[in-house]
């Protein structure tokens, strides 16, 4: 509790004066009959640690695809760092980092290899990728195995490779579709301590999840999506109000009610 007061705090001069790092209006996305997305409104200030929240097929992943100019949608306009996604989209992917979910990486090049080429694709100098590569790969516990192939790497290994590939150009908005999903407790340590060390230097983390206890424990601000909508939105404490946790905020926000798990399942467990 008390660290989150210490967050609010040291954010609340600046919240409502600086521009936001992500605003979305009106967006909408369809699948078929399928409505994904159903015309959100929303403000991510800058400089923070936010938690984009919300029950499987709520439509995070959804909105971050559009966000991040992954997914083109039906209607509405979104703006990251001051740029319009699709009207100005090489301005935007020049200021944003990505970590999607379902990871998809050049398998057969070794973890020094993908950050280089990641780093020359962006329009860095040589030497200026070599050196960021090198630190992020000892920051990242991967200095060891970054010379063994991608293919081989681990799913936490994968995760903190891909973390490094999005962080090489020091984007301005990190963007993180369930970074921590599969990710053992020692990786999980260290891409949450990179991660709390990029949003104390001024830049903006959004990451998606929909574990309460973990956004509680990182995150400053917090929007709460579930049905395509936002619930809420606001910061960390706003938006738990007087409820013990977030994540009783977060039920009765979506509207789930407790189950008696037990009530149509008499005959599990049990003699045989």
């Amino acid at each position: 509790m008390a660290r989150d007061q210490e967050r609010d705090q040291a954010v609340a001069p600046t919240a409502s004066a600086a521009e936001p790092a992500v605003r979305v209006e009106g967006l909408w996305k369809r699948f078929g009959e399928q409505i994904a997305v159903a015309g959100i409104d929303l403000d991510l200030p800058a400089g923070r640690f936010i938690g984009l929240v919300g029950p499987n097929g709520a439509g995070k992943t959804t909105t971050l695809s559009m966000v991040t100019g992954l997914l083109r949608p039906d209607q509405g306009r979104i703006r990251v760092a001051g740029h319009d996604v699709w009207s100005d989209p090489v301005a935007v992917k020049s200021r944003i980092g990505v970590l999607p979910e379902g990871l998809r990486l050049f398998e057969r090049l070794s973890g020094r290899e993908l950050l280089g080429y990641t780093g020359r694709l962006r329009g860095l100098p040589g030497t200026e990728v070599d050196k960021r590569a090198t630190q992020l790969l000892d920051v990242l516990g991967l200095a060891d195995a970054q010379h063994k192939l991608v293919v081989d790497y681990s799913t936490g290994m994968r995760k903190k490779i891909g973390l490094a590939a999005a962080l090489l150009h020091n984007p301005e908005v990190l963007f993180l579709d369930e970074p921590f999903e599969g990710v053992d407790p020692v990786s999980a340590q260290t891409i949450r301590g990179v991660l709390e060390r990029y949003t104390d230097s001024g830049a903006t983390v959004v990451f998606s999840s929909h574990v309460m206890e973990l956004v509680e424990s990182l995150c400053d601000w917090v929007a709460v999506l579930a049905g395509g909508r936002i619930r809420a939105q606001g910061t960390l404490a706003e938006v738990r109000g007087d409820a013990p946790s977030l994540q009783s905020a977060f039920l009765e926000l979506v509207g789930a009610r407790e189950r008696d798990a037990g009530e149509h399942l008499d005959w599990l467990g049990g003699a045989r």
